[in-house]
């Protein structure tokens, strides 16, 4: 339905925006506590937030063979993908991280095809590379000079690795995900992500000196786990459960479009025509594969 659509998409739109955010803020913060320290609050608090709005919510029972699926998802959806994602934008620039970001969507188009079946058309391909066009021009239009001399290649590496995951995540684990209440499913996900992480990644957090921590690093730490975090896992799993995999990945293009608007708001930098060209790339794009056809409207159509 129309409606449901209209919810996925503007459930993603408001993931990405705070995605958008998310690597100049986490950047800041990984000046003073480690990737591993970091990735720890993520998966502690937003079990927390998660488990404490599950409280208002009715009681959902979860299959074992789903709890099982749904731990995979969590290795995924959420461990790999944000400590490979963490460590790899230690050692590399933000910019790198959001151009490394456009492979998303081409990754998830062939696990989509290898794991749910969807077609391959032309319309979503020519959406894929539009929107991976624009994406990279934005990025590199106008700050090129600088932008990336604090990359790393094996942070590259690390961001890339991040990426494959979450495309996994995207495709092999949607039908488990989408089964269940979005706050069900992170649940259970961040549960097995922060009993993990505490395991792994105790020695990192009690290093941490937080009493010489200042406020803005606080602010950024609470910015990651409450907003890029339990925000956006929570309104993922929406635009999933009415958008195909390939569509929802498509709106990580958004996310260079965000960081650019709010420098330009911020009076850092000024909006220039290859800027416009490039949005005008990435919303193409996005209609482009939205307007492609399912695997389930391609088998309708053989019907008839």
């Amino acid at each position: 339905m129309a409606s449901d659509k209209l919810k996925g998409h503007a459930a993603l739109w408001g993931a990405n925006v705070i995605w958008g955010l998310n690597a100049p803020i986490a950047k800041s913060v990984l000046d003073n506590v480690s990737a591993f320290a970091m990735t720890s609050y993520r998966m502690v608090g937003a079990c927390l937030l998660f488990w404490t709005a599950s409280l208002f919510l009715p009681r959902e029972r979860v299959g074992r063979r789903d709890l099982a699926m749904i731990f995979f998802a969590s290795l995924f959806g959420i461990q790999l993908n944000q400590m490979l994602f963490l460590y790899g934008l230690s050692m590399t620039s933000p910019v790198d991280t959001s151009i490394i970001a456009t492979v998303v969507p081409v990754l998830t188009m062939i696990f989509a095809t290898l794991f749910l079946r969807e077609p391959v058309t032309l319309l979503k391909v020519s959406g894929v590379a539009l929107g991976a066009a624009g994406a990279v021009l934005l990025v590199f239009s106008g700050r090129g000079d600088d932008a990336g001399a604090a990359s790393g290649v094996w942070g590259d590496v690390l961001c890339i690795a991040s990426t494959v995951s979450y495309a996994i995540y995207l495709t092999a684990f949607r039908d488990t995900v989408v089964k269940y209440h979005p706050v069900t499913s992170m649940k259970w996900m961040f549960l097995f992500a922060a009993a993990c992480s505490l395991c792994i990644y105790n020695r990192p957090l009690l290093s941490v000196d937080y009493a010489a921590l200042p406020a803005d690093v606080y602010a950024g730490i609470a910015y990651v786990v409450i907003g890029s975090t339990f925000m956006s896992y929570l309104l993922v799993p929406i635009g999933q459960r009415y958008l195909r995999p390939t569509l929802v990945s498509m709106y990580n293009y958004l996310q260079p479009v965000v960081a650019v608007v709010c420098t330009v708001l911020a009076g850092m930098d000024t909006f220039s025509a290859a800027d416009a060209v490039a949005a005008l790339c990435i919303f193409t794009g996005v209609w482009l594969v939205t307007k492609s056809k399912s695997r389930a409207q391609l088998e309708a159509e053989l019907r008839n």
